[in-house]
């Protein structure tokens, strides 16, 4: 892979993960148009190879591992090294990739309540982990995908095992950057508010529903992946370079009233 001469990531590897999906397709889009070195990877084979497609189209670097599934820590080291393989180093961490459940407390089966941390926080852990030695070479960053769901609640979701995750993806962002400050690692979170994705767009075409989320922002209206990933180049580049250690909102002014 060739290093691209200008931009806000020029030559910096960066690891997305899900980047099959809405915000990780848009991220690894936007990064890619930045001048990073992307590599990517999904548990989805077909929609993680048709980001490759878009990114190479759109004259961006990339490449990509699929199937691959974060919650095996075999998987993540494999990730790892196939990243330092194909690029050489890993500057960015972008810990993206997660599968949400949902459901009332008396019906989180037990089942349930482990697969759920194993896809919302243990994910996060393993890759980190298995980045860890590349991201102090490289004086990196971490970008942790954390949700406005682990700061308030709301009534109209069953969001107790979300909730829980990604309270422990905010807190585990401060202690990992804690421990990589003496190695000029930066690790910052992001969490979205209500934003359009595949994900969430059947939930959202539910008139009453979209209607009383979009009345809790200060902006009128759901968020776009696009949004969420311009964000995200924020807390990768060398703009942030005195930012670590927080949790950035990105929610349209929901948890400000």
């Amino acid at each position: 892979m060739s290093e691209r001469v200008a931009g806000r990531l020029a030559g910096k590897v960066c690891v997305i993960t899900g980047t099959g999906g809405s915000m990780g397709r848009a991220a690894a889009l936007r990064f890619a148009e930045e001048g990073a070195l992307v590599v990517g990877c999904d548990v989805a084979v077909a929609p993680a190879e048709e980001t490759v497609e878009l990114v190479r189209a759109a004259g961006g670097a990339m490449v990509s591992l699929q199937p691959c599934t974060l919650s095996d820590p075999e998987e993540c080291v494999r990730l790892v090294d196939f990243a330092v393989k194909e690029c050489g180093r890993i500057d960015v961490l972008f810990n993206l990739a997660a599968r949400n459940r949902f459901a009332w407390l008396e019906e989180v089966t037990d089942e349930d309540w482990d697969g759920a941390r194993r896809d919302e926080v243990d994910l996060v852990f393993y890759l980190t982990r298995a980045a860890w030695p590349h991201l102090r070479a490289s004086r990196g960053a971490v970008v942790n995908m954390a949700s406005l769901n682990g700061s308030i609640g709301f009534k109209e979701l069953p969001s107790l095992s979300h909730t829980t995750n990604k309270a422990a993806v905010i807190g585990m962002t401060r202690q990992l950057a804690l421990e990589g400050g003496e190695h000029g690692i930066r690790v910052n979170s992001l969490s979205p508010g209500l934003i359009e994705t595949g994900a969430t767009r059947a939930q959202l075409a539910e008139g009453d529903f979209a209607v009383r989320m979009a009345a809790r922002t200060l902006l009128g209206r759901p968020g776009r992946p696009e949004e969420v990933a311009e964000v995200a180049l924020f807390l990768a580049g060398d703009e942030s370079s005195y930012v670590t250690g927080v949790d950035l909102v990105v929610d349209g002014g929901m948890k400000v009233w």
